[in-house]
């Protein structure tokens, strides 16, 4: 035991030590390593294949907006019962739970690209089931496949953005991924009302089919790629990501140092995620999808009609107000990431959504709650998840960190009735509760990533 020790000692001060070496040339002024901002880059191939990734997100917003405008037309066209149609809805967030397990090891094997492909498959093959429905269990196929791309896409996109993304632009590009979903959902609700539920499921398959085409035009994640040992194109494409003219010498070492050193440890296993020396990033990772579920998001989007009807406010004016404020905020949040920071943004963020909590247990100032969790706690922990593990691990504990999520997404909305037939003011002072208790645990636990290189936050953390 004593000699496993000192080996997994001297493997992790091998991971620490190119990044001690990448900081210190920082510290010196070495602006070419700066983790993709490199003197004569133009990064236009990020953007590109950011804007490729996020549609993605687009989908998946899609999806999750789909059944609030087609309820009843659907129940009308195929006379289902309303037991019918509840499988309809809650099978989306089973389907989603299966993606989170399974699209991890896919992301590793396939490649990020790989199994941007596999979730647009999914539900394209959705999108069609649904379409081509004449009875119930054809429409919970095609919803089961839906949520399966939903779950894979909440995990391989922010973590390919993550990847290909220079430093100095990651938290912005990554927040992206959510502010796409907040308008995928708001389009979906808006365009549902005016076509039929048969025409909004085919409109669905157009982000599938500009993300299967665009990603013919992009390069891999040059991490993946580095892993797999396919250096040539590594540096290719890492090249391609920077600007042809960019000197991206100082940053492709620091990758190619990290990695060789993690490929000296053991293939990690599942188990693995226990291990002390992952455990800081895993607590953070899963914790921060914790506080983000478990803060009553999900019930409060499910019900927001029902929520403004109890309130005494118009549903259709609230619902409106909340669509548009959601994808407000969280274009704010997006832009000011990368300057404010994430902890700083999560902690406001938490900060505000306990006192929207507190202000809709007494009132109808829902705005409140959705304003403060658009600006960071939507968005953030999904960016802090894509950095903080590293590149052996990254498969499972995403996948983990993912599941967790739609776990929480799937009891909240569950639980979110019964707590408010029980008391509509206990309900949200309980959420207020869950919501102190996540800013105290990013106090305590979550470090600060803006600025700095995946290798270097993961170094830092997994000590």
């Amino acid at each position: 035991m004593a000699i496993k020790g000192d080996v997994e000692s001297d493997l992790q001060e091998g991971i620490r030590e190119p990044l001690m070496r990448v900081e210190k040339n920082l510290a010196d002024g070495d602006g070419s390593a700066d983790g993709g901002s490199s003197r004569g880059g133009n990064p236009w191939m990020v953007y590109l294949s950011t804007f490729v990734a996020v549609c993605g997100s687009y989908e998946f917003g899609c999806c999750a907006g789909y059944s609030s405008p087609t309820q009843s037309a659907i129940r009308e066209d195929l006379s289902l019962s309303l037991a019918e149609y509840s499988v309809f809805g809650s099978i989306l967030t089973f389907g989603a739970m299966i993606g989170a397990i399974t699209i991890g090891p896919i992301t590793d094997l396939l490649g990020r690209k790989g199994a941007l492909r596999v979730s647009s498959a999914f539900c394209v093959a959705g999108w069609l089931a649904i379409y081509f429905s004449k009875e119930a269990w054809s429409l919970d196929i095609g919803r089961l496949a839906n949520g399966y791309g939903m779950g894979a896409f909440s995990y391989v996109v922010p973590v390919f953005i993550a990847e290909i993304a220079p430093k100095n632009l990651r938290g912005r590009l990554t927040a992206i991924n959510q502010l796409m979903i907040c308008c995928g959902v708001s389009v979906s609700f808006i365009i549902g009302v005016l076509v039929s539920w048969r025409a909004l499921a085919l409109i669905g398959l157009i982000p599938c089919a500009v993300n299967i085409f665009g990603l013919f035009f992009i390069p891999e994640s040059p991490r993946w790629l580095a892993k797999k040992g396919r250096h040539k194109e590594f540096e290719v494409a890492l090249q391609k990501l920077r600007g042809k003219d960019a000197d991206v010498s100082h940053e492709a070492a620091e990758i190619q140092d990290y990695i060789e050193t993690l490929d000296r440890l053991p293939k990690a296993k599942l188990l693995d995620l226990f291990q002390r020396r992952y455990s800081r990033s895993v607590i953070i990772g899963v914790g921060l999808m914790v506080c983000q579920q478990f803060g009553g998001i999900n019930g409060v989007c499910f019900y927001v009609s029902d929520i403004f009807d109890q309130a005494g406010f118009s549903s259709s004016i609230g619902t409106i107000t909340y669509a548009i404020l959601q994808v407000v905020v969280t274009g704010i949040g997006a832009a000011v990431m990368d300057k404010a920071g994430r902890k700083p943004l999560i902690l406001v963020s938490a900060s505000g959504v306990v006192l929207g909590c507190l202000l809709t247990a007494v009132s109808f100032f829902l705005k409140v709650y959705i304003g403060s969790f658009s600006i960071g706690m939507g968005a953030v922990p999904w960016v802090v998840m894509s950095e903080i593990f590293p590149i052996n691990i990254k498969g499972q504990a995403g996948s983990l960190a993912t599941l967790v999520n739609w776990f929480g997404a799937w009891l909240c909305s569950y639980t979110f009735n019964y707590l408010m037939s029980w008391s509509s003011y206990g309900t949200f002072i309980l959420y207020a509760a869950i919501n102190a208790l996540a800013i105290l645990f990013v106090i305590l636990m979550v470090p600060e990533t803006k600025g700095r290189t995946l290798e270097q936050i993961q170094g830092a953390i997994n000590k």
